[in-house]
């Protein structure tokens, strides 16, 4: 029996207006994990997808179709968010891992009988072969996951792997159901940012099988609900970089939605440490940045220090012309400032080839959009070691360089504001940069 509300839309109305709804929030992944099919795994990356579903239908207005173009789709929100009301959206998204996750979900549309005969097919032959883990000399899973549960996810694992990793949407569905219960069946806490911390211990844990079952049982139900409500299954990611995407360009774009990494040291390639050492994608840190961050926008002092890069040739790209002399400073003051700290983060690097990458990517989008078309970006503005950098502003003048015709900020809500324990007291915002070609 389906136990979600039936609406034309997947968000009712509320009697207030729908633009106030959440909107300090509307930058946040927190309210989607409440939803079908988006709630199947947790990125750290993300906005609201009641946000995107309200601007691509003030988009559409009276237009009888438009194509939408997340340029950082992350696990596929904007891309879900579209499919109940019949839009076609695609998206480029470079992390190889999450590219695959994203890919899962959008695979919902498949045969619920099929599903449920193979999961529990997979939980019968696993309990059945469950053998002593050959990776307990691995130290992340060691610290991570008991022997027990060690023994019976590998047998997921090695159960799925054998028989039934061939790549079509019903076992990859399963994929991500396997994916999406390691922390629920790990011991290690997991920070607000999905870093996985192995000497936080927490004391809910949840036993592989049943935590399988409970997974697949809620994915079948989202997929229910999504087949009910006749949500349109056309959505695609491509596992590209939106510097330089490797797609062919059938329609242009009316409408693009997106929240690229902020300039704020996140590494999003360490995010997913946990699972894809799980899967034996990787052996520990030191493989991330081979397997995930080298493919992802620079945004985090770990990538611009692995890649050791060089300030000056980087203000020399001309694609920062437009702002050369703030960030010039802004850079040139973070290179002196990193000398006096402990950890000498190489922030005055990571904010050059940030704005580098930004700028890239809007020459790359330019081509793609119709003419007329919007952008929103989701940005935050940051300030390492102090030294603030202005996002909002100067990503609109590499937006203008790269032929879009203007620009302007909507602030949705101030942060670093409670600064107790803060490593520095300067006021930042986030918001939505609109831009209109």
């Amino acid at each position: 029996m389906l136990q979600l509300p039936i609406q034309q839309s997947l968000f009712p109305e509320s009697k207030e207006n729908r633009s106030s709804v959440q909107k300090s929030r509307s930058g946040t992944f927190t309210d989607n994990m409440k939803l079908p099919i988006h709630r199947w795994f947790r990125y750290s990356a993300g906005f609201s997808a009641e946000w995107v579903e309200q601007e691509i239908l003030a988009h559409k207005n009276n237009e009888t179709s438009i194509n939408v173009l997340d340029p950082f789709a992350g696990s596929a929100t904007t891309l879900l968010a579209a499919e109940p009301i019949k839009i076609k959206a695609v998206g480029f998204e470079p992390h190889p891992f999450i590219h695959r996750v994203a890919k899962a979900k959008l695979g919902w549309n498949v045969d619920i009988k099929q599903l449920r005969e193979i999961y529990r097919e997979i939980i019968r032959k696993a309990s059945e072969g469950i053998k002593e883990s050959k990776r307990l000399d691995i130290p992340l899973l060691r610290k991570c996951f008991t022997n027990d549960s060690l023994n019976r996810l590998d047998s997921l694992k090695d159960t799925y792997l054998s028989e039934f990793d061939n790549g079509n949407a019903a076992n990859e569905i399963i994929w991500l159901g396997i994916t999406s219960i390691l922390r629920a069946c790990s011991t290690a806490g997991t920070a607000q940012w999905q870093y996985v911390l192995p000497n936080k211990k927490k004391s809910k844990v949840l036993e592989p099988f049943e935590a399988f079952t409970l997974k697949m049982e809620q994915m079948i139900k989202d997929i229910n609900y999504a087949k009910h409500e006749n949500w349109l299954s056309n959505s695609e990611i491509i596992n590209t970089d939106a510097r330089a995407p490797e797609y062919k360009k059938v329609e242009l774009f009316d409408l693009v939605i997106t929240s690229p990494p902020y300039p704020n040291n996140y590494d999003y390639a360490d995010a997913t440490r946990l699972e894809m050492t799980f899967w034996g994608e990787v052996q520990g840190w030191g493989d991330i940045h081979s397997a995930v961050r080298q493919y992802l926008l620079r945004s985090c002092s770990q990538h611009s220090a692995k890649e050791k890069l060089q300030l000056d040739d980087l203000l020399q790209d001309d694609i920062l012309l437009p702002i050369k002399d703030e960030i010039t400073k802004s850079c040139q003051e973070l290179a002196k400032i990193r000398l006096t700290k402990g950890g000498k983060k190489t922030y005055h690097t990571m904010a050059a080839a940030y704005f580098t990458d930004l700028g890239n990517v809007f020459h790359a989008l330019r081509p793609l959009c119709r003419k007329g078309c919007r952008m929103c970006f989701v940005v935050g503005d940051s300030a390492p070691y102090g030294v603030y950098l202005a996002v909002d502003k100067w990503l609109g003048e590499l937006a203008l360089a790269a032929g879009f015709k203007s620009y302007s900020f909507e602030k949705i809500r101030d942060r670093n504001v409670k600064w107790k324990n803060r490593k520095h007291r300067v006021p930042l915002h986030e918001g939505r940069l609109w831009i209109e070609g």
